[in-house]
């Protein structure tokens, strides 16, 4: 012991002493390693800092990640189909099992109590005991399940056709509406359709050709050609107002009114009516024979066999008129003129188009004039320009009315 130092020895404060240096080396030891630890992160995340973020997938791997996923998706739902009609098969199955063996198990016992009866009226007509209760007991039983099951099926069925039996006004309902819109309004769609489809059904091949400087001589048969439209269709000359409707039955009609009665070749206006729309159920094979016709533009070439001669005719104007207004056709003009009428828009019978071409071949130096007094018979007079065929409503109500 010394008193000097707490009473330790030397022993004890060399131990000491050795201890907290030791523990000095270990504090400095951690304490580095931690400040190294600290370095290399800092470092790291500099590296990270300077390197470039890449954005860019690789298609191959993008395909494969897609492909992955459509491949569990397909097995995924192909699976769960799979079971629920497994599901499904296997419940009826059980079902029609269930039913067979009640018929099979009511079967049986119809057959074991006719043959207890049989031997028991065999055995009572020899013993002179009536055991027939039993028997008809037993009957009874079966007849009442029998009568359940008959029961059963038949309310079943009843709730199905009475479920099925609301929705027939409905379905009723729905197709008589449809029905009617489609007899009403059926040209709506298709007259616009059969204004980009061949309304003649004839080829143009070689229309394009002809030189319209060059007369040619073609059939007397009158048509009329539209290289553009693939129109190529025949005339009805000489037809009175009254029968213009019927004449387009047949093609398109020259259409004459005084002021407006010019022939081919005549200096005045030669006027062709003809349809642009009909019902679809309709018989008249001309009904969109004019369907196209607004797309005619200034520049595009008509043709008009009339007399075993062409002749040429080059649009200059498109306009749209009124129903009524049957002035427009007269116009004073010192040239041979050719006028298109058909009904616009496409499906109904609203407004007129007219389309008009001055003749550029052949040469009209020195042709007559047109008649302009008042053209065929007595009914020549007008308040409107030809429409298309009435609509089927339109129909009913002139059938009605008689006109």
């Amino acid at each position: 012991m010394n008193s000097e130092n707490g009473g330790q020895s030397s022993n004890d404060l060399a131990r000491q002493a050795a201890a907290q240096i030791a523990r000095k080396k270990v504090l400095a030891a951690y304490t580095a390693r931690a400040q190294k630890s600290v370095q290399d992160a800092k470092a790291r995340e500099g590296k990270l800092k300077d390197e470039p973020v890449t954005t860019k997938i690789n298609s191959e791997s993008w395909k494969k990640y897609h492909s992955a996923w459509q491949n569990y998706y397909q097995k995924y739902y192909s699976d769960y189909y799979s079971k629920a009609a497994r599901d499904y098969i296997a419940k009826e199955r059980l079902k029609d099992a269930r039913e067979k063996a009640e018929e099979e198990e009511i079967l049986s016992s119809l057959t074991r109590i006719s043959k207890k009866s049989d031997d028991k009226a065999g055995l009572s007509l020899g013993t002179g005991v009536n055991i027939e209760g039993g028997a008809e007991e037993g009957s009874e039983d079966i007849k009442n399940k029998l009568r359940q099951k008959i029961r059963k099926k038949a309310t079943e069925s009843a709730k199905k056709t009475h479920r099925k039996r609301k929705f027939i006004p409905i379905v009723a309902g729905v197709f008589v509406v449809l029905l009617i819109l489609f007899l009403q309004y059926n040209r709506l769609i298709f007259a616009p359709i059969m204004a980009y489809v061949s309304p003649g059904n004839a080829p143009a091949s070689g229309i394009d050709a002809i030189d319209p400087t060059v007369t040619q001589t073609v059939s007397a048969d009158p048509r009329l050609i539209i290289p553009k439209l693939n129109v190529d269709v025949p005339i009805r000359f000489d037809v009175s107002l009254a029968d213009v409707m019927s004449a387009m039955n047949n093609g398109v009609a020259h259409y004459r009114i005084a002021g407006a009665s010019a022939y081919p070749g005549e200096i005045g206006n030669f006027v062709i009516t003809g349809h642009s729309a009909g019902d679809v159920y309709s018989s008249n094979p001309y009904k969109y024979i004019f369907s196209g016709l607004e797309r005619l533009e200034d520049g595009d070439l008509i043709y008009v066999n009339y007399n075993s001669a062409r002749y040429t005719y080059r649009v200059v104007k498109k306009q749209i008129i009124d129903p009524t207004n049957v002035a427009a056709l007269v116009v004073d003009t010192d040239k041979p003129l050719l006028t298109l009428v058909t009904c616009t828009p496409l499906g109904t019978s609203r407004n007129r188009l007219l389309v008009t071409a001055e003749q550029i071949s052949p040469s009209y130096d020195g042709a007559s004039e047109a008649d302009k007094a008042t053209p065929i018979k007595d009914d020549s007079t007008t308040e409107a320009l030809p429409a298309n065929e009435p609509s089927f409503f339109e129909g009913v109500w002139n059938f009605l009315t008689g006109q």
